[in-house]
């Protein structure tokens, strides 16, 4: 045993000594986070997960006491800010949005992934379920879900849809769609939905498989127009617009999740921390609203919960590529 501290300020200087190379990392811990962090959307900027990040940081940053700096790596659909995110030190100073696409469907459709979504992350919480809808451009003289039913199948090919990007997953959402319709389109894959969106609108694609917070504005302003949304019930802000599942097609009415993570080997005390955080932020009225006028529903989770989310995905975006018969990338 160490001698007692009023004996010796030697023996003092010898017994915090010894503490400190025993447990170094509990200042560390009990510190952090001290400086700012950064939150890798790996998407470009205007997409759905760009703005759940933009929506989520600020507060973030005001619970934890320190800035969350939003950091796009947008490319190949998602995995190469996801491969860089899980390539970064795992110290609680990197986050990642950790979404549907990149980790569950885009990990499901290559032949050799980048990155593994369940063995290379930890996931902190899930932030949002996300209603998807399918556009076309606001003065198309497609009205309706069954005039592009009847047009992609007199015309088959000749139509494209964009997506994110080749593997991710409103490029399979896409592919499912045609699988379920027996219909045929070109894909064009762009670097996140946003640049796809300004395609849609110039004409250059004629539809995307978007999700409903990027494309809400348009809708209303009316450069795009709805057909359908994936969404249990109809939207109260597109009330005349169907659900897939009203259509008959129930596999594609399926809301996507957009949560986060950190790198594999974060500590638990630091998870556990952001963890928390997170429910503070999903409770605070305003962020609440803001997620909700994008036409997504906040989902506060706990790690265990969101981590059996992502197996859960991975596991049946792996099944559909398989059904469809996708040829992996």
């Amino acid at each position: 045993m160490f001698p007692t501290l009023h004996r010796a300020a030697g023996a003092l200087t010898l017994a915090l000594g010894a503490v400190a190379l025993a447990a170094p990392a509990t200042p560390a811990l009990a510190a952090y986070p001290d400086h700012s962090l950064q939150l890798i959307v790996p998407y470009a900027p205007g997409g759905t997960t760009d703005l759940m990040a933009r929506i989520v940081a600020p507060k973030l940053s005001e619970v934890l006491g320190q800035t969350v700096v939003v950091v796009n790596k947008p490319g190949a659909g998602g995995a190469l800010g996801s491969a860089f995110a899980a390539r970064e030190p795992a110290d609680g100073y990197t986050l990642v949005m950790a979404v549907e696409s990149s980790h569950a469907v885009n990990p499901a459709v290559h032949e050799k992934s980048s990155y593994d979504p369940v063995k290379d992350f930890a996931p902190i919480s899930n932030l949002a379920n996300v209603l998807g809808v399918l556009d076309v451009r606001g003065d198309s003289n497609i009205k309706t879900f069954q005039q592009l039913l009847d047009e992609l199948k007199a015309k088959p090919g000749r139509d494209a849809f964009g997506s994110s990007g080749s593997g991710g997953y409103s490029h399979l959402f896409g592919e499912l769609f045609l699988s379920s319709t027996g219909t045929k389109m070109l894909h064009v894959p762009y670097k996140g939905l946003g640049p796809a969106l300004v395609d849609l609108m110039a004409g250059q694609v004629q539809v995307v498989f978007d999700n409903l917070p990027s494309s809400a504005g348009f809708i209303a302003s009316g450069k795009l127009r709805a057909l359908a949304v994936a969404s249990p019930q109809r939207v109260k802000s597109l009330p005349d617009v169907p659900t897939y599942a009203e259509l008959g097609y129930p596999q594609l009415n399926t809301p996507s999740w957009f949560g986060l993570a950190a790198p594999k080997g974060t500590p638990a005390p630091i998870l556990d921390k952001l963890n928390a955080a997170i429910k503070q932020v999903l409770a605070e009225p305003a962020v609440v609203a803001a997620i909700e006028q994008q036409g997504a529903v906040p989902d506060y989770t706990t790690r265990e919960q969101f981590a059996a989310v992502i197996q859960h995905s991975y596991t049946v975006w792996q099944k559909v590529v398989n059904d469809i018969g996708f040829q992996k990338l």
